[in-house]
């Protein structure tokens, strides 16, 4: 090709790609990049201004957390600043093995296996466990980690109607004689609801199928120790034989593990591509999620400032008649509707030295707009009170 013709070419895609920039411009779906300029918490500088944030799902405040930068730095002064190769080359250090051991034993299962990250380890989890011939079941509002993983499986996918039970029951009904793996998040991301965990084990087990529980929200947050939407509902292995859990949501570290059976371990030692052929994560990292492990048990108190404050939030917001979605959980959305109105909102808010997620579509149904609030036990009442009167003026103004 000569130098004109790839100019041509290039052209053309750059057209292409300015349209469709411009039309989500248009429709206020542009989605922009903030630069925080400080550690994360309640209180964070971004862009040069300073704001209360209520956008992390840093829910106890472990990401500045004095115990976890000093385990991190001994971390990285024992172990160096990188792992070097995949777990099956070399990078898998004692640091690793010991966080698999530590997570399998807090969640009650014979064995982990350290990801990335949470999409890696959706992606690793389903494409190594279906395949053609199966049957894949994902609620309707799953993570898009478990949706693009189902896909990418080759699988047959289906998708039952949200937390509902009866939906996922005709669905199993007519693939009777396949194997069916079920997927479902424990804590949906953007409702905030808990899916309904033990009809689904009840269910799975009836059918033969195998359950699948992404965890991200619920883990170091739900169950009396802190272990998760399974602990919540008090749900074994055997009743939820693959459990997906994030450690940089609640845990204030990163990456992912999924912990079950000896075998079904094995299978993603042996199949998961997204855990075979990528670099292991830095064995410091892991040396930080070991140590936010102890303070789980040690400063149990941050669950508890947590759902204090989830109590507190939900009481003063139904004071000011705003519109709540039915959660229990850190991630309270007020639905607004438009995706101009939210994005008006998010502005006044942002105006007022409030941070909040916007969220629109795709990532939420057409008119289902809204601002997504997470809450941490970091905040104090006296900033939950002055952002819901933020949110009500906001919302009034918009009337």
């Amino acid at each position: 090709m000569h130098a004109h013709e790839k100019r041509v070419c290039m052209n053309s895609w750059q057209q292409h790609w300015q349209q469709q920039l411009a039309e989500r411009e248009q429709r206020h779906l542009l989605r922009r990049v903030r630069i925080l300029d400080s550690a994360q918490g309640a209180d964070v500088e971004v862009d040069g201004k300073r704001y209360q944030s209520f956008i992390s799902n840093d829910y106890l405040g472990f990401a500045n957390h004095p115990a976890l930068k000093k385990a991190l730095a001994d971390g990285a002064e024992k172990y160096g600043a990188g792992s070097g190769a995949s777990h099956l080359l070399g990078g898998h250090s004692r640091a690793h093995q010991q966080l698999e051991e530590e997570l399998a034993a807090f969640t009650g299962r014979d064995r982990a296996l350290l990801f990335s990250t949470g999409y890696m380890a959706n992606l690793g989890v389903l494409t190594a466990l279906a395949g053609k011939g199966d049957c894949i079941l994902q609620d309707k509002l799953n993570h898009a980690s478990l949706l693009d993983g189902g896909l990418s499986s080759g699988a047959d996918c289906r998708r039952y109607l949200h937390a509902d039970t009866n939906s996922l029951e005709q669905h199993l009904a007519r693939k009777a004689g396949k194997k069916i793996l079920v997927a479902t998040d424990g804590v949906f991301s953007m409702d905030g609801d808990i899916a309904p965990l033990l009809a689904l084990a009840t269910l799975c087990k009836k059918h033969d199928a195998l359950l699948m529980v992404d965890d991200a929200h619920g883990f170091g947050v739900l169950g009396k120790t802190g272990a998760g939407s399974c602990e919540h509902f008090s749900l074994t292995q055997d009743d939820v034989p693959v459990l997906m859990g994030t450690l940089g949501k609640a845990l204030g570290s990163f990456g992912a593990f999924v912990a079950g059976s000896h075998e079904m371990i094995e299978m993603l030692i042996q199949f998961a591509r997204t855990y075979i052929y990528t670099t292991a994560m830095p064995p410091a990292q892991a040396t930080v999620t070991s140590a936010a492990l102890q303070l789980l048990g040690t400063e149990s108190w941050r669950r508890e400032k947590l759902q204090a404050n989830i109590h507190f939030f939900r009481a003063q917001a139904q004071q000011r008649s705003l519109p709540l979605m039915d959660s229990l959980t850190a991630i309270q959305p007020v639905l607004v509707g438009s995706s101009e109105a939210v994005m008006h909102i998010d502005q006044q808010l942002r105006a007022r030295g409030f941070l909040v997620g916007a969220v629109r579509p795709p990532t939420v149904a057409e008119g289902a707009a809204r601002l997504r609030i997470t809450l941490s036990a970091a905040h104090k009442d006296n900033n939950i009170t002055l952002l819901l009167d933020a949110i009500a003026e906001a919302l009034q103004a918009i009337k």
